[in-house]
């Protein structure tokens, strides 16, 4: 069990069998989730990556410089937000190309990973408090950001527009957001670049952006199928995964525009956890120094935002 004691009821990741079945969970009210109810497209986007994972095995050097007293690495994460991390078809057990890169990282230190599914807003806090030893949830690696915690970087994105299809709000760029309906995840990037926008378009003489900050992206995706918003600002794997798989692709579309302020993504670590900071990061390097970090990204896709080095508060 982690040093974390907060987290005895936290959701063991067990890539096992599961993975073979799992597709997007969720009700029909979830378009994340439709895909699976109207032909299985999500199902079928779903790879099995047990053997890449649990093809990891232990490195006593790098477990060598863990804290002494970690037996587990308590993890916190959001997890809704495929194909980075969102639940299997059962409804408890996370899936996602960050799933598989944290449950390897622990495999490569010798420990079990306990997954912890919270608010975006809430992992900083959380890993101040104590409350998890890590987190991993498409979180950017900004200099601000670095303020209150470090981070290993494992990632390169960017933010992107969804628009339902056929893009009935005509918005071609980021320019075209201007009087237009728009949603995100409440304390994200994409949160800052709208506010960021939106005073862009007022200075040019148009009307602001109408910004809905939720803490949920499938209710972000619900806003947008039905009509309450025009777009939904959206990190760039989550929004092409969501546009191929949502009602087998007939839902949403993303803008094409290169990245908004593309960069990193960053593991977090509390600031006085220097150690294991340390050893995750020399850990991933060693994942993608033997293949399996690529291996792993190549299975769900995103190969695109691959990095060769894992860097530590590289944003």
């Amino acid at each position: 069990m982690s040093r974390r004691l907060a987290l005895r009821a936290a959701v063991p990741v067990a890539l096992t069998t599961a993975l073979l079945l799992a597709g997007c969970g969720g009700s029909d009210d979830d378009p994340a989730a439709a895909g699976s109810s109207s032909g299985g497209s999500a199902d079928s986007a779903v790879p099995d990556t047990a053997d890449i994972v649990d093809g990891v095995t232990a490195d006593d050097a790098l477990a060598a410089g863990l804290p002494a007293d970690l037996s587990a690495l308590a993890v916190g994460s959001n997890v809704q937000s495929p194909p980075n991390n969102f639940y299997a078809e059962d409804g408890s057990t996370p899936v996602g190309f960050e799933v598989d890169i944290i449950t390897a990282i622990g495999k490569k230190l010798g420990l079990e990973v306990e997954y912890s599914d919270m608010a975006f807003d809430s992992l900083i806090t959380s890993l101040q408090t104590g409350r998890v030893d890590a987190t991993i949830a498409g979180m950017n690696d900004t200099a601000e950001r670095q303020g209150s915690i470090d981070f290993v970087d494992y990632f390169t994105s960017g933010i992107t527009i969804m628009v339902q299809k056929g893009n009935p709000a005509g918005i071609e760029a980021s320019a075209d957001l201007c009087g237009k309906a728009i949603a995100v995840v409440q304390g994200t990037t994409q949160e800052d670049f709208a506010a960021e926008q939106s005073a862009e378009c007022e200075a040019g003489g148009e009307d602001p952006l109408e910004v809905t900050a939720t803490p949920s992206d499938s209710q972000n995706q619900t806003q947008l199928r039905t009509g309450r918003v025009d777009a939904i600002l959206n990190d760039l794997p989550t929004a092409v995964y969501i546009s191929k798989t949502a009602g087998d692709g007939e839902y949403f579309e993303t803008v094409d525009q290169d990245p908004i302020n593309g960069g990193p993504y960053g593991i977090g670590v509390a600031k006085e956890d220097a150690a294991l900071r340390d050893a995750m990061q020399q850990a991933l390097q060693s994942l993608i120094d033997d293949g399996t970090y690529g291996e792993i990204l190549g299975a769900w896709d995103v190969t695109s935002g691959a990095v060769d080095q894992a860097t530590v508060n590289g944003g």
